[in-house]
């Protein structure tokens, strides 16, 4: 852990009055310690106290990875045959003040019930307590090894969307799509996925979250929404471009350039000072303005990072401001049901006078196949 990456956790720590904050296998664990783990049925635990100690529980079999990237973490390891209650006990006997009085924050979102009844019998007079918004605050502001990994799996990402769209045609259907789009991030040296990629033809569109199918092909005359993003270094990229397959109706042509034109004033209008509640409703209106209010169903965007999903939300009711450093979405998108969708997703960096859009594929209709 980095002087820097610690000294945010402390101060989160401090700000929620915690003796102690435990952490699982996820992006805050990476954060911290720089090593990828599954969660699985082993119990993996890292536990910083307010004092800056750190410990963990850790199955034995990863303890050649572990001390590799984390020889100062005082561990206890311990073997399926004997069971992971006696290397919680054996925690509990470590961080013996924390044990007797303290408040324990866990990431509720992450960290499962069978982890924390184990922290809860190992350490029954401290309280375990749900801090996961303030404890992932502490990755908000990215930092220059950070922007320039999203930066290179945004790159990879756009390289790969470029191959896919040159090689769709009308018939393909969309799971061919998504493998071609698989494989051509891969081949631009992805570590993998963000997220299973959306491909969606026609009427599907309009589920802003749909699965791709073998059966729903490109049709002219249709939309084709890809909803994707590159893995690189941990770091996650999360784009959406909408594209019209042969032609597109006048009608469908106007929806977009609604989309279009809200996504365009999400990016010049967001700056630091402005909340993302008013960013949200100031693009909102701007996509309602466009013609089709009725079409409107989801906030404006999300942020992104070690998860595709993290703090902050644009969106209305976060009052938090935007500052230099933070890294969200800017997606307006406009659901017809049996019809169309279309979404228009940048990945945005705020910066010290304004925003800057990390992403730079092709915004303007276009036509393929």
């Amino acid at each position: 852990m980095t002087t820097t990456r610690q000294g945010r956790l402390l101060a989160a720590m401090e700000e929620a009055d915690l003796d102690a904050a435990a952490f699982v296998p996820g992006p805050n664990f990476y954060f911290l310690t720089g090593a990828h783990f599954h969660l699985m049925e082993r119990p993996t635990v890292l536990l910083v106290t307010r004092a800056g100690e750190r410990h963990a529980v850790m199955p034995l079999l990863e303890r050649t990875r572990w001390q590799s990237v984390a020889p100062d973490v005082e561990t206890v390891y311990w073997q399926d045959a004997d069971g992971y209650a006696g290397a919680f006990a054996a925690l509990a006997r470590r961080i013996a003040p924390v044990a007797g009085r303290g408040r324990i924050g866990v990431e509720g979102q992450r960290m499962r019930l069978f982890e924390a009844e184990a922290l809860r019998a190992a350490l029954p007079a401290a309280a375990v307590v749900d801090t996961h918004a303030l404890l992932s605050r502490m990755r908000l502001h990215k930092d220059a090894g950070e922007i320039a990994a999203l930066r290179r799996a945004i790159a990879i990402s756009e390289t790969a969307l470029a191959a896919t769209i040159a090689a769709a045609t009308a018939g393909m259907s969309e799971a061919e799509v998504r493998a071609r789009l698989l494989a051509e991030m891969l081949a631009a040296g992805a570590d993998g996925p963000s997220f299973d990629p959306i491909v969606l033809a026609g009427p599907a569109s309009a589920d802003p979250h749909g699965s791709p199918s073998p059966d729903r092909r490109l049709e002219r005359g249709q939309p084709l929404l890809i909803d994707y993003g590159a893995a690189w270094g941990g770091y996650f990229a999360d784009i959406t471009r909408t594209f019209f397959v042969g032609e597109a109706s006048s009608e469908h042509r106007d929806i977009y350039e609604a989309v279009l034109a809200a996504n365009a004033f999400g990016r010049e209008t967001a700056r630091p000072g402005m909340t993302l509640d008013a960013l949200d409703r100031t693009v909102t209106e701007k996509l309602r303005a466009g013609g089709f209010p009725e079409l409107v169903l989801t906030k404006t965007g999300h942020g992104l990072g070690l998860d595709v999903h993290e703090a902050p939300q644009v969106m209305v009711g976060n009052l938090q401001e935007i500052e230099p450093g933070m890294v969200f979405t800017i997606e307006p998108g406009l659901y017809r049901p049996g019809d169309i969708g279309v979404r228009i997703e940048d990945d945005v960096l705020a910066t010290p006078d304004g925003a800057e859009s990390l992403t730079a594929f092709e915004r303007g209709l276009t036509v393929i196949g």
